[in-house]
């Protein structure tokens, strides 16, 4: 595990582990004010004479003096100051952490404002997914320390990495969640791990199969009856101390691998369905970050977890289920089964009576070849509840992008022998708006937004501060969110 902290220069000074160092492209160090002026000049000029540029995410390490003794120095690059910014200083800090992991144990570093920004980088970019693989062995670097020239400065900074740990935590327990085998995270395995997070605060309600159908989940056991292992519902809630100044409902998918049921998906397509629980892992992992971070709110994580699955009883094309609202679904496609899960979800949701329910799923395909694997799709029924969110995913460099709830295709999905149908009447068009209309039949009125990050969950291949696997998108966004509330 990498550790991210701050201590005094007295201390940097008393030591001669590698110092690494930020710069532009087109203005030079940044932060390193600590070093003698004369340092700072020879150090730049030697960096120039490596080759290195400055240019975002470059590396180049050498020995020289730091004005008082030798050392290793690592120059990182940010690359053009009026382009980089808080997400430039993520990239470039895991790029810090992948060129000297296997060779020190300690590396000290310049701080760069916002620290919280490096801390991400350095913490994110270290993250290792190894459960089923031997520890790393040529890994080294277990701590990197930011140089501060004052106690104030460092208690700044102190604030900045502590905040950092827990967004940070949070983010990998997704990581981990999505990239575990499906027949290691069953909807009880899940359930287990939801009340392992149950404390300091923390509340957890589990609804089982048989209080599921008192409570009338017709759509999610609908979804769970081709697995021999039975869906459950989780409440994870936080109350702070003092007075609560908003109540919100995170709402996530927990499809713990889907095999499209019935109507099956082809082989390659399994291949990363263990992905499709992130919007429950997302939920869960924010709940406990909130209760950590003391955050004003009242929150409240609702997790649908079931299996998709063909077995024996597997429910099928025609069927008719009724969800906790008591509208009918005809149920088309058993590939479809997210927005039925979150409907019961929902629903569920709505009646703790909360301010916003926000929802998040690796609901449709069709989110990624409209957006890609770097946007999130939002959509919503109150423009005050996206603003908050847009603003919060600004500042945590998580791209968002609106898609309309286009009234005129809310017919698509109303039913010929029910309310409902599960897909749009029309194939292949607008599969997420069409999927966010259906989910928006179970909020009512309450102020809603819906997440379709089914193309940012999950990476093919390694990101700057991810390798491939799961990506813990949108935790940050909501951690920064609930933060300022």
């Amino acid at each position: 595990m990498l550790t991210v902290s701050a201590a005094l220069l007295a201390e940097f000074s008393a030591g001669s582990e590698p110092l690494a160092v930020f710069s532009y492209e087109d203005a030079g160090v940044a932060g390193a004010a600590f070093l003698p002026p004369a340092a700072r000049k020879a150090l730049a000029a030697r960096a120039k004479e490596e080759g290195f540029q400055g240019k975002a995410g470059e590396v180049a390490a050498f020995g020289a003096s730091d004005g008082a003794k030798e050392r290793r120095f690592y120059f990182v690059g940010l690359g053009k100051r009026k382009e980089s910014g808080a997400e430039s200083l993520r990239k470039a800090a895991a790029a810090l952490f992948k060129a000297a992991k296997r060779r020190h144990e300690t590396v000290w570093a310049a701080p760069v404002e916002p620290a919280q920004a490096l801390a991400e980088g350095l913490l994110l970019g270290a993250y290792d997914y190894r459960r089923y693989l031997k520890p790393d062995e040529e890994r080294k670097l277990s701590k990197v320390v930011l140089v501060a020239a004052k106690a104030p400065e460092r208690n700044k900074l102190a604030l900045a990495l502590e905040r950092a740990q827990v967004f940070c935590e949070a983010v990998c327990w997704v990581r981990d969640l999505v990239n575990d085998g499906p027949s290691d995270k069953s909807p009880e395995d899940v359930t287990k791990l939801a009340g392992e997070l149950a404390k300091d605060g923390l509340h957890l309600k589990i609804i089982d199969e048989k209080e599921a159908a008192k409570l009338g989940m017709g759509a999610l056991l609908g979804v769970g009856r081709g697995s021999a292992r039975p869906p459950r519902l989780l409440h994870l809630s936080y109350k702070p101390k003092g007075p609560s100044r908003r109540t919100v409902a995170l709402v996530g998918k927990g499809v713990t691998f889907d095999s499209g049921g019935l109507s099956l998906k082809p082989a390659q397509s399994m291949e990363t369905m263990k992905c499709d629980m992130a919007g429950a892992a997302t939920v869960l992992a924010v709940a406990r970050a909130a209760a950590k971070l003391k955050v004003k709110a009242e929150v409240h994580a609702v997790a649908a977890l079931t299996y998709n699955m063909p077995g024996p009883d597997a429910y099928k094309p025609g069927d008719i289920l009724k969800a906790m609202n008591g509208k009918t679904i005809e149920v088309l496609n058993t590939d479809a089964e997210g927005r039925l899960v979150l409907a019961d979800a929902l629903v569920y949701a709505n009646g703790l009576k909360p301010h916003v329910i926000y929802d998040f799923a690796t609901l449709t395909g069709a989110v990624t070849v409209a957006l890609g694997s770097s946007i999130t799709a939002a959509m919503a029924n109150d423009r005050a509840a996206l603003a908050k969110i847009q603003a919060a995913a600004k500042k945590a460099d998580e791209p968002l992008w609106e898609l309309p709830l286009y009234k005129d295709y809310q017919d698509h999905i109303k039913g010929k022998i029910s309310d409902l149908q599960n897909i749009g009447k029309v194939r292949g068009e607008a599969g997420s708006i069409i999927g966010g209309l259906f989910l928006q039949e179970f909020v009512d009125k309450t102020p809603w937004v819906h997440f379709d990050f089914a193309g940012t969950a999950w990476a093919d291949g390694p990101l700057s501060y991810c390798p491939a696997g799961g990506t813990g998108a949108m935790v940050r966004t909501l951690l920064e969110y609930l933060a300022a509330l």
